[in-house]
């Protein structure tokens, strides 16, 4: 009878280890994919930021010779523009952030000096401005001036989305950014990017427009996030390996 018991125990702390070596086994090998998936991703943030990089490196493009361009192409070059601001149409993209103030983008359509564009809309970001409640501004006292020259980044519209573009609180105020949508509140055809105005970030004066920061060249986190998936499996190896032939060893005895 003591041996069987012997035997239990021993086939009882045998079953425990493969069970907790199984577990641990799974548990690194998704550490270890979840490390690698960063790497790729750094791996396509590096790639996203040489496009830009090279992109921005070029000679500005004028409102005229973006006719006809595919916008995969065109996105983030730089745009000069020379237009007239049509501030009575002008909307805001609702509750946006800039240094943790909640405010809007003032989406304004423009009309090249050119006439290149005909009736269709140019939409120029052209900054953030400060509001309490993330969509009630003063058009007036943001406006610029009537001819708008600016150096501006071409962006794509983000993929449609789910849900209300337009905010139904507020008759000037979207949600989403829609071409469509903004077509409609405008009433006329509008161009298939956005301009992102750029220049000074710094607020000095909350009822005018600040430039929203271009995008940033940078490695971002993704390294480090995936050290630490690779450091989480390491762990999880050592701890078992300890568990086994260390602590769980002392602890038979």
């Amino acid at each position: 009878q003591h041996r069987d018991a012997e035997r239990y125990v021993v086939m009882s702390t045998r079953g425990k280890t493969i069970a907790f070596g199984v577990l641990t086994a799974i548990t690194a090998a998704v550490c270890v994919r979840l490390g690698f998936w960063q790497l790729d991703r750094l791996q396509q943030r590096r790639t996203q930021n040489a496009i830009v990089s090279s992109r921005g490196a070029q000679p500005p493009l004028s409102l005229a010779g973006l006719q006809g361009q595919d916008t995969s192409v065109t996105h983030w070059r730089r745009v000069a523009v020379q237009g007239v601001a049509e501030y009575s149409r002008e909307l805001v993209h609702a509750t946006r952030s800039q240094n943790g103030s909640p405010g809007v983008y003032l989406l304004t359509p423009v009309r090249p000096l050119d006439g290149s564009w005909g009736d269709t809309a140019i939409i120029v970001l052209r900054g953030y401005l400060y509001a309490a409640d993330g969509r009630t501004v003063d058009f007036d006292k943001a406006r610029e001036a009537d001819t708008l020259q600016l150096e501006t980044l071409l962006t794509e519209f983000p993929p449609p989305k789910l849900g209300q573009a337009r905010m139904q609180s507020s008759p000037r105020a979207m949600r989403l950014l829609d071409r469509d949508t903004i077509a409609a509140m405008m009433g006329r055809p509008v161009a298939p990017f956005i301009l992102l105005a750029i220049g000074d970030t710094v607020m000095t004066d909350i009822t005018r427009p600040t430039r929203v920061p271009a995008p940033t060249v940078s490695d971002g986190p993704h390294l480090s996030y995936a050290l630490q998936w690779f450091g989480f499996a390491t762990v999880f190896v050592v701890g078992f390996a300890f568990f086994t032939f260390g602590g769980g060893a002392k602890r038979r005895r």
